[in-house]
């Protein structure tokens, strides 16, 4: 489920980044594009973290 959850968080993130470049529309600040791409980490992490401790099973 974190997966989900990072995969839709990076697909705001490459739309706001897609929308800026294109037509000058961004709908993120600088910091809510910071903190999109933190929430994207922490939930890539927390995947790893678990498929980690899976196959230690």
């Amino acid at each position: 489920m974190p997966l989900y959850g990072a995969l839709i968080l990076f697909t705001i993130f490459a739309a706001n980044v897609v929308l800026g470049a294109m037509s000058n529309a961004a709908f993120l600040s600088d910091v809510g594009e910071m903190l999109v791409l933190w929430g994207v980490a922490v939930l890539f992490v927390i995947v790893v973290l678990k498929k980690e401790a899976d196959a230690r099973k």
